[in-house]
Formats: structure tokens, C-alpha cells, sequence
């Protein structure tokens, strides 16, 4: 392991600038491993180019050189169009030194004429710049990922060092995105006459071999801020988690329609609603519908119209019947508009509810000021005569309120002092709720809902000791009839 410090060093003062990473996605990308030298390409002679290269390319007990650690570290960039540029640093130890002696030898031999030999503690140093080409895109795989590479370097042999020229295969098997086996070998065609140190056998020449490596490879360096998966330079919205599908944005409600597209984000809708629901299924989105729980028309925002005259339910006066919209949908008029037709209204100029025949309500209010105006007309002791005073308009303000209720019925009462007789008092009230009857009747109520009735001195208001008193008790009250 110790041999690893020339390598690490070299590997880091060129890490900035070189690389063979697999994709943009991830431009960096760091291997380490085993390698294996094989002296047996550059043993001189030979039958012919072939026997020397490829005779026995996977003798491994035989031939290939192995140290039995890690042995070999590459870092690598993407630069592009399946492109990658690297640099590595491989160490080994050479124990079998192939080289080639022709008939008759005076050592042992193969039967084709090469001889093994062990020169000793022989160290082996490699430094290596590499461009590598990749085919996975083009055979359109994610986990089988071929390649053809070419390069050059420095070996350190023993003593001896020289420059190399090598072109090389490789195939790397992708277990995740970010992780593979990457397997290598190339030929490094040695120049330059090799110096002797301290081997012991003859070759003039610096040995040109084979190099195979296996190892693990190790993506990184892409940037994912939202961590959705996609990275920031392919994502949409870097900054929001979001779908593959949607480069990278958000669809919060999962319809399958992105955010930024989806008039409703946060409610599962229909695409052809731009996102938004329907819950009646009518083609009005929700957000649209005035009726979005009932199926309706969209002439009329998602609102039924049942008898088909152009007024929607929930505005039309007679939605089972139709009408012209100027009547409300009704087939008569409403002219008070208060949802009950003229031909049924009892009040057909003033707004009141259909329990009521469309009249309104008697209030409290209306009831509270009758009272106050009716108490305020005086009569003369023992008389049915007004006092002088403003009684004309406390009349006429009982009849603007009554003609407000024109179904309404009323009752005119009359009331007494104690002065006089039961009988002579009785009579007397009875007189003055007559005359203020035939008052309200000349300011137009109607006599069918206005009668009159006495009820002598028996329902005082105020004490009948003082005069004060029996003027307030000299009166009449104008009551609803229930």
C-alpha cells in the first residue's frame, strides 16, 4: 500500500482538470481496483504480431502480474458527446517477465519459445491520461455502458522509465445510477530504448504490455437542490421537489397536470379544465359553477334551469313553470318581484313573502309606532270630538303605516275615562273607535280590514284620580287581529 502515495499524488494535481465521468449528469467520477500487467506483448520476436500479442491473452497464472491490493485509482470529467477525459495511476509489482528466446535455448522454454522469468523486486509505476468514448447512449442501455479509449503516459519500470501510446477497451455494468463494476484493459506500446537497472536478462528495448484493471466507479458532483432526483441544470424548478414527467415541477394534487399549468394546484382535477374539479360533471369547473353540486347548464355557470326558459333555477320565481325572464321566469307578472305572481299576490305592489300571500309582515316596529300615534290623539272629556291639536297628521301617519300592510287586519278600540256612567262610557268608546275608523278609511284603508270596537272605562292606561291621568285614559289603540 505504501507504493500508493506516487500515485495519489499525481492523481490530485491533475483532479481539477481531468476525468472520465459517464454523463453531464454527474461529471465526476472516481474508480479504484486491481490491475494486472502482462509483459508477454512486448517480449521480442515471437512467430509473427499476432503470436506475440494474442497467443495466450488470459494466461493469467502464467503470465499477468498482480499485486494483491488496491492497485490502481482513475478520476475522471465528462466534457461532453459521450466524451470523457481522465487520469489514473496504476502500481504493481513485476514477478513473471515474459520474454522470447529462439531454438535452441539454454534455458527452459515453452513449446512456442517463450520464456517466464522473475527479475526480482521489480516495482511498476504507471501515470496514464486517457480519452475514453462510450456507447451506452448509443445502444440506448442504463446498465451495460461499452467504451473505446486512447491515451498516453509514463511508466516507471524498475529503474527505467518511458513513454506510452494506449488505445483500450472497456465495459462497465451500472448496479445504480451512480455505481458500477467498471472493467478496462489496454495496450501501452512502450518508446524509447529501456535502460538496465538491476535486472538481470537483456531487453535493449523499454517492454511495450498489456494493462487490464476491475474495479468500482463512483458518480458525483451533480447538483439535485430540491432532491426530486433531478438535477438542477434538467430541472424546471431547482428549488421546488417535483416529477420526472414535469422536469422537475411540483403537481401537488396529483392530477397530472404541473403547478404552474394548474388553475386549481391544490384540488385533484380534469385536464381539459385546466386542473380544476367538476364535482357535479356538468363541464363547469368548480371554481366557476354557481351551482357546483348540481348538474347545470354553462349558458347559466353550472346552474339547472328545469323548465328550460332561459332562467336558472336558483334565480327563477317559478323554476317547474316557464316564463320570461323580465317576470322572473314566471309565465305572469311580479311586479313587487318578491317570488309570489300578481294573479296570487294580495299585495302585489309591495315585496312580502308567499306565506303571507305576498304581502309583508306586520313588524313590532310598525306595531310600536301605531300605538305611540294613536295614544297621542286626545278627545274632549264626555265627547267623541278631537282635541286641537296635530291629530290630522298623527292620522295620517297611521295610515301610511297600515297602507304598508294592505292583507293585514286591524282593530280600531275605544277607551274612556271613569267619569260617567258604565253604560253612557261603553257607548262613548264605542264612538270615538268609530271616528277614528272613518278618519284612517277617508286616507284610503280599506274598510275590510279596519273594524272598530269600545271597551268602555275598563282598561285605564293611567290612574283615573287626576286630570292628567283621565286625558291619557280618553283615547283609542289600533291592534293587529291575529
Amino acid at each position: 500500500m505504501k507504493h500508493l502515495n506516487k500515485i495519489l499524488v499525481a492523481v490530485m494535481m491533475v483532479m481539477g482538470l481531468s476525468s472520465h465521468a459517464q454523463d453531464s449528469n454527474n461529471p465526476w467520477a472516481i474508480a479504484f481496483g486491481v490491475n494486472a500487467v502482462d509483459t508477454k506483448a512486448g517480449a521480442e520476436g515471437g512467430h509473427n504480431w499476432l503470436d506475440r500479442h494474442f497467443s495466450q491473452p488470459f494466461a493469467v497464472k502464467d503470465n499477468w502480474n498482480i499485486l494483491p491490493s488496491v492497485s490502481y485509482l482513475s478520476v475522471s470529467r465528462y466534457v461532453g458527446d459521450n466524451f470523457s477525459f481522465g487520469l489514473s495511476g496504476t502500481v504493481n509489482k513485476i514477478d513473471k517477465f515474459v520474454t522470447f528466446a529462439p531454438e535452441p535455448a539454454s534455458v527452459m522454454h515453452d513449446s512456442r519459445g517463450y520464456i517466464v522469468t522473475n527479475p526480482g523486486d521489480l516495482m511498476y509505476y504507471g501515470v496514464d491520461a486517457t480519452i475514453k468514448y462510450s456507447f451506452m447512449n448509443l445502444i440506448k442501455s442504463k446498465v451495460i455502458d461499452p467504451s473505446l479509449s486512447v491515451g498516453g503516459g509514463y511508466t516507471f519500470f524498475g529503474d527505467s522509465s518511458f513513454g506510452t501510446f494506449n488505445p483500450g477497451a472497456g465495459l462497465t455494468f451500472w448496479f445504480t445510477d451512480n455505481v458500477g463494476l467498471e472493467l478496462a484493459t489496454r495496450y501501452k506500446k512502450a518508446f524509447g530504448d529501456r535502460t538496465e537497472g538491476n535486472v538481470d536478462f537483456a531487453t535493449p528495448d523499454a517492454p511495450s504490455l498489456f494493462q487490464h484493471t476491475a474495479g468500482l466507479i463512483f458518480k458525483f458532483g451533480g447538483k439535485d437542490t430540491d432532491g426530486d432526483g433531478i438535477y438542477d441544470k434538467d430541472d424546471a424548478c431547482p428549488e421546488v421537489a417535483g416529477l420526472k414527467e414535469f422536469n422537475g415541477c411540483p403537481d401537488t394534487d396529483g392530477d397530472g397536470i404541473q403547478d404552474s399549468a394548474d388553475e386549481c394546484p391544490n384540488d385533484f382535477g380534469l385536464a381539459a379544465l385546466n386542473g380544476c374539479p367538476d364535482t357535479d360533471g356538468d363541464g363547469v369547473a368548480d371554481k366557476n359553477d354557481a351551482c357546483p353540486t348540481v348538474f347545470g347548464l354553462a349558458a347559466l355557470n353550472g346552474c339547472p334551469d328545469a323548465d328550460g326558459d332561459g332562467v336558472a333555477d336558483k334565480d327563477d320565481k317559478c323554476p317547474t313553470v316557464a316564463g320570461p325572464k323580465e317576470n322572473g321566469g314566471c309565465p305572469w307578472p311580479d311586479t313587487d318581484g318578491d317570488g309570489v305572481a300578481d294573479k296570487d299576490d294580495d299585495c302585489p305592489t309591495v315585496a312580502g313573502p308567499a306565506s303571507n300571500r305576498g304581502c309583508p309582515e306586520v313588524t313590532t316596529e310598525a306595531l310600536d309606532n301605531l300605538k305611540i300615534q294613536a295614544r297621542a290623539i286626545y278627545f274632549n272629556s264626555g265627547k267623541a270630538t278631537f282635541k286641537v291639536g296635530d291629530v290630522p297628521a298623527r292620522l295620517d301617519a297611521m295610515a301610511n303605516i297600515l297602507k304598508n300592510y294592505p292583507n293585514a287586519k286591524f282593530s280600531v278600540e275605544g277607551h274612556t275615562d271613569s267619569d260617567g256612567s258604565d253604560a253612557f262610557n261603553q257607548t262613548l268608546s264605542e264612538d270615538r273607535a268609530n271616528v277614528v275608523r272613518e278618519a284612517l278609511l277617508e286616507r284610503g284603508i280599506k274598510g275590510e280590514n279596519l273594524n272598530a270596537v269600545g271597551f268602555g272605562e275598563g282598561s285605564p292606561v293611567e290612574t283615573n284620580k287626576t286630570a292628567a291621568g283621565k286625558a291619557k285614559n280618553r283615547r283609542t289603540e289600533v291592534i293587529l287581529q291575529k
